[in-house]
C-alpha cells in the first residue's frame, strides 16, 4: 500500500477534545459502567477492537477509553453536516468496498504512537462477531501493535433500527479485554498468518463478548436489520 499523503493523515488533537463529547454522552446522557479500562495501554500503537450492534458503539467507546482514538467510521457518515464534525474529530473514513486508503491512513497513525479503533465485522449486526474483516489483523500484524478487544453492550434492542438513539440514561456496559498480539511466523504464508490471526481476534472478542453478556445481564440484540433487509439475507 502507498503512503497517504501527510495532509490526509489526521492529527491528535481531534480525538483530545472529541473524547470528552464522547464520555458526556457515555456518563451523562447515558449510564455507562467500564470494566477492566485500565486494560487499555495508556501509550504507544494500540488497536481497539470492537463488537458493532449500534449507531452509537463509536461515541460510547471513544468516551470511555482512557486515551483518544482515530475510529474507522464507513465513509457515508462523512457526507452531509456530520462529515465535518467527524473529520475534526480525527476520524477515519473508510469504503467498506475496499478500505485501502482508511487501512494506509490507520497505519500512519499506528507508526506514529496512536490509538486506532475498529469495529471488524463491519456493519452494525448482532454484535456476535459472526462475520468479521481481516482488516484489523492486517494492521496488527503490519504495525506489531496489539489488539485490545471491547465489548459494548446496550446500544441498541432486539427490534431497534440500527441507527437508533438510545434513550437517554439507558444502562450500557463496556468490557475492556487483555491485550493480544499477532505476529508472523516464519515460513508460513503472508495469506495463512493474516487468516491465523483473523481467527485468534475474532475467538478472543467474540468470548470476551460472551462474558460480558453473562456478567452485565445485558442481552445481544437477536436480529439483524442489516443483513435481513439485503436481497437473500437471512430472517
Amino acid at each position: 500500500m502507498t503512503k497517504p499523503p501527510l495532509a490526509t493523515i489526521p492529527g491528535p488533537s481531534g480525538p483530545a477534545w472529541s473524547r470528552w463529547v464522547g464520555r458526556f454522552l457515555a456518563k451523562v446522557v447515558w449510564s455507562t459502567r467500564v470494566v477492566n479500562g485500565a486494560n487499555l495501554p495508556l501509550d504507544g500503537p494500540v488497536l481497539v477492537a470492537a463488537n458493532h450492534t449500534g449507531l452509537m458503539d463509536g461515541p460510547v467507546v471513544l468516551g470511555v477509553a482512557r486515551r483518544p482514538l482515530h475510529i474507522l467510521v464507513k465513509d457515508s457518515m462523512f457526507r452531509g453536516p456530520l462529515g465535518p464534525v467527524l473529520r475534526a474529530a480525527g476520524q477515519i473514513p473508510v469504503d467498506r468496498q475496499g478500505g485501502r486508503s482508511a487501512l494506509t491512513t490507520a497505519l500512519a497513525v499506528l507508526k506514529r504512537g496512536g490509538a486506532v479503533g475498529v469495529f471488524p465485522e463491519g456493519n452494525r449486526g448482532r454484535g456476535d462477531l459472526a462475520e468479521v474483516r481481516a482488516g484489523v489483523a492486517w494492521l496488527a500484524l503490519t504495525s506489531g501493535a496489539p489488539v485490545v478487544p471491547v465489548a459494548v453492550l446496550g446500544t441498541r434492542r432486539t427490534g431497534q433500527k440500527v441507527g437508533a438513539i438510545p434513550g437517554f440514561r439507558r444502562r450500557l456496559y463496556v468490557e475492556v479485554g487483555e491485550p493480544i498480539v499477532v505476529e508472523r511466523t516464519p515460513g508460513v504464508s503472508g495469506r495463512v498468518t493474516l487468516e491465523a490471526a483473523n481467527r485468534e481476534i475474532r475467538d478472543a472478542l467474540s468470548a470476551l463478548v460472551v462474558g460480558a453478556v453473562e456478567r452485565s445481564g445485558i442481552a445481544l440484540p437477536l436480529d439483524d436489520p442489516n443483513r435481513e433487509k439485503a436481497p437473500g439475507g437471512d430472517v
